[in-house]
């Protein structure tokens, strides 16, 4: 694939393969796209340090020159270091842990229905709604009002589809993300109302109860989080599945490897996360000149931080094309790193490693259904099947 700016990567084939648009801009770790005027950070060093170092790199980027979200990933120190103390409160790994029966459920759930025909779109049927349905369990929704977070996730995820397009399909995402975010508003203001007066042990309830130093989280701070989670719980866990999945069916050796040895599965998942990272980009602004491998971006320039190019950079792994169900060590960047290292890391690992092994308990074999390349997600920063069918002999 011969690519001359990375809006290129808005294609399908871009979107299906970004490794290859990677490979070419290898030589040139830091790199100014000349169509968007975008500055481009590929290199695994040069990353780490763009998500690190928030005196250098600011999170408060918005790829259209607007308003950033008031989520947490798009905060800088000192609100985000307070703001996710109170989050943390709330987000405990003890609350993660206990929801792993639950995923078991939700998942015997999900494939009991499809299993014995031998056919399902990995996506539709179980990779899509099993985060989304994990994630409505942790926060304490009612069953009858999660058919809304699919809606909601797809509306705020299209807001992302605009980066490079403007023009109505900008106007008519960002239309729809408001209308959303004032349904989600009022939704969660019932919600919060019935936590404060009957607190439960879910997300929610904490999230309310949560205490630092005499300050509670606000009601537009909990919307924000619960936006965030929405997309990135869902996205994230849907896209590491997904991509395991495609990962194993291109090296049907190291798929052997996990079955004979099981024990390799959390490993794998992290090599999944490396050699397909779900979030394959960031944005950041230059807060000051930055100097890098010979180039100067200067102070208030929007950088795109790709991660995905850093997970296959060779001056950090090994044959780092190769899938190696056992690669160790294995630092990947695709949960990010430092302050805003993923609050959900633990819970999409989790999800992952329940996920895959009933997929492979269940199925004997598997292929794709289709004769076409796999459909790609929309969003040019996230990296996964939008639909996946296979067939497979059941177990």
């Amino acid at each position: 694939m011969n690519v001359t700016s990375w809006t290129e990567l808005l294609g399908e084939a871009g979107r299906r393969n970004p490794y290859s648009f990677y490979a070419q801009l290898r030589g040139e770790p830091v790199h100014r796209d000349p169509a968007s005027g975008l500055w481009l950070i590929l290199d695994h060093e040069g990353v780490k340090g763009a998500l690190h170092d928030h005196e250098t790199w600011s999170s408060r980027a918005s790829a259209s020159g607007g308003q950033p979200l008031d989520w947490l990933i798009f905060q800088d120190p000192p609100r985000h270091a307070a703001l996710r103390a109170l989050i943390l409160r709330a987000f405990t790994p003890r609350a993660v842990a206990e929801l792993e029966p639950r995923i078991r459920q939700l998942s015997r759930e999900l494939l009991d229905p499809v299993i014995a025909h031998g056919r399902m779109d990995l996506c539709a049927n179980y990779s899509s709604p099993l985060p989304l349905l994990v994630i409505a369990e942790l926060l304490g929704i009612p069953v009858e009002d999660r058919p809304r977070f699919r809606h909601w996730s797809d509306v705020i995820l299209g807001l992302s589809d605009t980066i490079a397009s403007g023009g109505p399909a900008a106007e008519h995402a960002v239309a729809e993300f408001r209308k959303a975010s004032r349904e989600m508003r009022d939704y969660l203001a019932d919600l919060l109302e019935l936590r404060r007066a009957a607190p439960r042990g879910d997300l929610l309830s904490r999230l309310v109860a949560a205490e630092l130093d005499g300050a509670r989280l606000s009601g537009d701070e909990i919307l924000a989080f619960f936006q965030l989670l929405l997309v990135a719980g869902s996205e994230t866990t849907t896209n590491l599945i997904g991509n395991a999945i495609l990962c194993f069916l291109d090296h049907p050796g190291e798929l052997a490897r996990v079955r004979a040895r099981p024990e390799l599965l959390p490993s794998a998942v992290e090599e999944v996360l490396r050699h397909r990272t779900p979030i394959q980009a960031v944005f950041r602004v230059a807060r000051r000149d930055v100097d890098s491998h010979g180039r100067t971006i200067p102070a208030g320039s929007l950088a795109l931080v790709m991660i995905g190019a850093a997970n296959r950079d060779p001056r950090a792994f090994a044959d780092p094309d190769r899938f190696d169900v056992a690669r160790d060590p294995n630092p990947h960047l695709a949960f990010g790193h430092g302050i805003h290292f993923c609050l959900g890391a633990a819970l999409a690992r989790l999800e992952a490693r329940i996920a895959l092994g009933d997929l492979l308990s269940r199925m004997k074999s598997f292929e794709p259904a289709a004769g076409e390349p796999w459909e790609p997600r929309r969003a040019f920063h996230v990296h996964g099947p939008t639909s996946l069918p296979l067939c497979f002999d059941p177990a």
